[in-house]
């Protein structure tokens, strides 16, 4: 289907008129009734006890906070997960026989499991409603993946959820960002809660977003959290794609969204133990080691048990002992962080971690900071050049102006490391045909170097 919103489209259940609980279809916003940022005005979608489509609301900014309606249940019930082979068959065909876009979502265990895969899949489709799909049963889910292969899917803040779907072999080969979306369009609260609420007038509640979603069997508050979270986003991708076009930036979105669909997994990050909490008060190679194979410890013990790595062993309590380098057990102890049971119980482990550390050849011990191909942190950049410290200045405060006269973040505008890039090693010659390529071989969509190729050519021209 296309992205583009005519003026008398309806919500994509318009053929439901009940579901399966009798309970009122929801209608959506008709393109128009997107809220505009900055006009106080937001035109929401209704709900109606009876059958027929609303005409939208106009309600400023003090009846909206007024008139939000607390959405509790989901309109068909909350739905039984999915954990057959024989039900997924059922679930499978029930969506590939809906119609429009495909609502998604995922529920991670983060801050209890080491793993960030998905514990909860949560689709909706119009003519098929929600269906919740527990992934633990299943090897992968590579046949709904091919089953709406040709589906666009909804998500909100698709990037965090689209690594733990690539996991069950989940891809999708088109997309759209509510959160995303909001963001170009100048939404200030991009979260889901605060989307619905302004766009379509309901407010989902969020007792659950942090909940330790590899609990089994899943509580039915939660499962009813779960499936409202995919309740709305069809109606409220309507409503922001209707916004994002009186913008003129549709084709902006399109992009962005096409973008995430091709990106590459992220790389594994190079010594990831340098972003353990508090490092920066350690001071010393020796001591940096001492961080480093207390953290390789820590990360060894929680992937074999699947715990989050803080919950083994806090951040605070590696920073503590690499700064004084305890040698036996209770000075160990003595520590902050280390009292736990579970800390106290792994005191051997810690230990031998820190033992390696001492021995730990002088050749073999961490540089401070790890090489960049980039350019230096920017506090650095006046002493070390102070013409580019300048050009970041004046690069800066060009995106800045650019995002405020088009109503987006600047960091959506252009990414802020590219900014860096550029004013530390502008293009030579420079013009604006040179930064647009330097803007390509970046990464920047086409959108971004139509706005910024010329002015940033102007900024970091020399004054």
């Amino acid at each position: 289907m296309t992205d583009g919103s005519s003026p008398t489209r309806r919500d994509p259940d318009s053929s439901r008129d009940t579901g399966d609980n009798g309970s009122s279809r929801l209608t959506a916003n008709s393109p128009g009734s997107a809220s505009s940022p900055g006009t106080g005005t937001s035109h929401r979608a209704r709900p109606t006890s009876t059958n027929k489509v609303l005409s939208d609301t106009h309600l400023n900014d003090t009846e909206i906070a007024q008139h939000p309606i607390v959405l509790t249940q989901p309109r068909e019930g909350t739905p039984r997960p999915v954990d057959s082979p024989r039900g997924l068959q059922r679930a499978i065909a029930r969506l590939a026989a809906g119609t429009g876009p495909l609502a998604v979502d995922a529920e991670r265990a983060s801050g209890y499991r080491y793993s960030q895969r998905a514990y909860l899949i949560q689709l909706r489709r119009a003519g098929a409603g929600t269906v919740l799909v527990d992934p633990l049963p299943f090897g992968d889910l590579a046949n709904l993946g091919e089953a709406l292969k040709d589906t666009e899917w909804v998500l909100h803040a698709a990037s965090q959820d689209l690594p733990c779907l690539a996991e069950l072999n989940l891809r999708p080969t088109r997309l759209f960002d509510t959160e995303l979306a909001a963001r170009l369009a100048g939404f200030e609260r991009v979260g889901l809660a605060a989307l619905t609420e302004r766009l379509l007038g309901f407010t989902l509640e969020k007792h659950h977003s942090a909940a330790d979603w590899s609990t089994r069997p899943l509580p039915l508050d939660w499962l009813t959290y779960a499936a409202l979270d995919v309740e709305l986003l069809i109606e409220l991708r309507y409503a922001l794609s209707a916004e994002l076009e009186r913008q003129g930036k549709l084709e902006w979105a399109l992009e962005e969204f096409a973008a995430l669909v091709s990106a590459p997994p992220p790389r594994p990050r190079q010594d990831p133990w340098r972003r353990t909490s508090g490092i920066h008060k350690v001071r010393g190679a020796r001591a940096l080691a001492r961080v480093r194979a207390l953290w390789q410890a820590r990360d060894q013990v929680a992937r074999e048990r699947d715990l989050a790595p803080g919950r083994i062993l806090p951040d605070a309590a590696i920073v503590a002992a690499a700064q004084t380098d305890p040698v036996g057990e209770q000075a160990l102890l003595a520590l902050p962080g280390f009292s736990s049971r579970s800390a106290r119980r792994l005191s051997r482990v810690w230990l031998r971690a820190l033992a390696e550390a001492r021995a730990t050849p002088e050749a073999d011990l961490p540089a401070a900071t790890l090489p960049s191909d980039g350019p230096p942190p920017p506090h650095r950049w006046a002493e070390r050049d102070p013409a580019a410290a300048n050009r970041l200045v004046r690069a800066r405060a060009t995106v800045s102006a650019l995002a405020a006269e088009h109503t987006l973040p600047p960091e959506n505008l252009l990414a802020p490391d590219t900014v860096r890039r550029l004013a530390w090693e502008p293009p030579k010659p420079l013009s604006s045909s040179t930064v647009a390529d330097a803007l390509a071989k970046y990464g920047a969509r086409s959108w971004q170097i139509q706005l910024t190729a010329a002015p940033l050519a102007a900024a970091l021209a020399d004054a």
